[in-house]
């Protein structure tokens, strides 16, 4: 090979994930890095995540324990609260990540924790209906940023293919928190009386004040960006950085600029990867706000549906983790993500199609690992794939909020006056999600896999036909020019 092919070659495979070459940066010194990474910043954040899923969620909890009924929400005024909460949640997404990426994420994650712990405990004093559309609003409004802010600083500390695995530990939060809040709410609802309170009121108290402790120890743990960690040595950020910057533009100091605000806007991908999570997010709300009744709705008393929640969960949780393996294994997330909203209809089909109880509860069991499943690799591809951190931070805050725009729909859905036949048209309407986001997951994948082998045929003839010129580009200026134009420049390869 020519020492000009060989420069484009280099320059391709620092962003290429093609698996027969020899990975450089997978050293024993390298995963020994990525282990002190794992250590700081994934047991901190998916805490905090697990927390936030939990004060989010446990309003289902609650419900069975009679908070509507106490403080007179009647009908489908529940649902407008729930809806509520993903307003706020929409439109305090991105501004909080660009608050993140002109700061930092050491304070504003923390921060975020210790103000929707103050919010949660409030929904435990509220009296009427009024307040409650207060606070489910005002709790979307500060819990916004954590999840699209961690998939951005998750992009500022791991090269792409070591992404999804991390998010998708991150999300089991999400399944954690729906059978640790069952078993909770169950021990808690026991407090019924205790102290002039409800059941339901201490549910959110005792929760809402485990947050603001651990927000307070938050403090002190979040980490830095990856460039000003303290816990790394000089050499381990040396290497730290190197391998980012071989990667993609993480280990660069990029200012803020509105126009790359405008390059995410702009892209097609970053809609269709939105478009994505909101079919799946429609699933995954209306499931997690409403697995408690829709377990009770079989039959089983309220206290047996608390803790009937916990075992769909905890197979979630463990689908999740054996998924993200084996999506790492083979670098796949499309045909995962597929497989996964099958495996959920199958379950909504299930719950839809049989009368026994037993069946039905078999039902949710595929209905919730799917759906848990597919959201988790769902919600790390834009964290891979789009380049440019202004443009990413932007995108994966435009995926949660346009995705949660179908949590909206999913929590409205799930009314009173569909609950007919066990919500047979609140799963019916829930499988179209589910179809939808398949639809739009191959569409990702057929795209990407065409671009891919354009660019691939574009590098190779520049390598044969402008030799002196492609040499000096890529010796010289490309890795500046590949920062300029991100995923759009030739040498980017897009994780499928």
């Amino acid at each position: 090979m020519s020492e000009s092919k060989k420069a484009v070659a280099d320059s391709a495979s620092s962003v290429d994930n093609h698996h027969d070459r020899e990975d450089p940066y997978d050293t024993p010194e390298d995963r020994k890095l990525l282990r002190k990474l794992d250590k700081h910043l994934l047991p901190v954040l998916t805490t905090l995540y697990l927390l936030s899923f939990l004060d989010r969620s446990n309003i289902g909890n609650a419900k069975l324990d009679g908070l509507t009924t106490d403080i007179n929400v009647p009908g489908a005024n529940y649902n407008t609260a729930l809806a509520l909460y993903f307003i706020g949640y929409v439109l305090f997404e991105v501004p909080s990540n660009i608050v993140l990426k002109r700061f930092n994420p050491r304070i504003w994650l923390p921060f975020l924790t210790l103000t929707w712990g103050i919010v949660s405990v409030c929904q435990g004093l509220v009296h009427n209906q009024a307040g409650l559309f207060a606070v489910r609003f005002f709790l979307g409004v500060t819990e916004a940023g954590l999840f699209p802010g961690t998939i951005f600083v998750f992009s500022m500390y791991y090269r792409r293919r070591e992404r999804h695995f991390r998010v998708a530990i991150f999300f089991g939060g999400a399944a954690v928190a729906g059978a640790f809040g069952g078993a909770l709410a169950y021990g808690i609802g026991l407090m019924d009386g205790v102290g002039g309170k409800r059941g339901w009121a201490w549910i959110f108290i005792l929760e809402g004040l485990l947050t603001i402790v651990i927000s307070a120890a938050a403090f002190f743990i979040t980490p830095d960006w990856g460039h000003s960690a303290s816990f790394l040595t000089d050499a381990e950020r040396q290497r730290f950085l190197e391998r980012l910057a071989a990667d993609s533009d993480a280990g660069v100091q990029e200012q803020f600029s509105w126009r790359l605000v405008r390059s995410a806007l702009t892209d097609h991908l970053v809609w269709a990867y939105a478009f994505l999570f909101h079919g799946f997010a429609f699933v995954l709300y209306s499931l997690s706000l409403f697995l408690p009744s829709i377990i009770a709705g079989l039959g089983f008393a309220t206290w047996k549906a608390q803790l009937m929640t916990v075992p769909p969960y905890a197979l979630a949780a463990a689908s999740i983790w054996v998924t993200a393996v084996i999506a790492a294994k083979y670098k796949r997330r499309a045909i995962f993500i597929i497989i996964s909203a099958v495996v959920a209809i199958v379950g909504y089909a299930v719950l839809i199609g049989t009368n026994s109880s037993g069946r039905q509860y078999v039902g949710v069991f595929l209905a919730t690992a799917g759906v848990y499943t597919g959201n988790a690799l769902l919600l790390s591809w834009p964290g891979e794939n789009v380049s440019g951190q202004t443009k990413r931070a932007v995108a994966v805050a435009m995926q949660i909020s346009i995705g949660d725009i179908g949590a909206i729909a999913g929590v409205l859905v799930y009314r009173p006056s569909l609950s007919a036949n066990r919500f047979r048209k609140p799963h019916l309407i829930s499988i179209g999600y589910l179809i939808f986001g398949a639809l739009v997951a191959a569409y990702l994948w057929t795209w990407m896999a065409r671009e891919n082998k354009r660019r691939a045929v574009v590098r190779q003839n520049l390598a044969k036909t402008q030799p002196e010129d492609v040499e000096k580009q890529a010796v010289e200026a490309d890795r500046e020019e590949r920062l300029l134009q991100g995923d759009r420049h030739v040498s980017y390869v897009y994780q499928v």
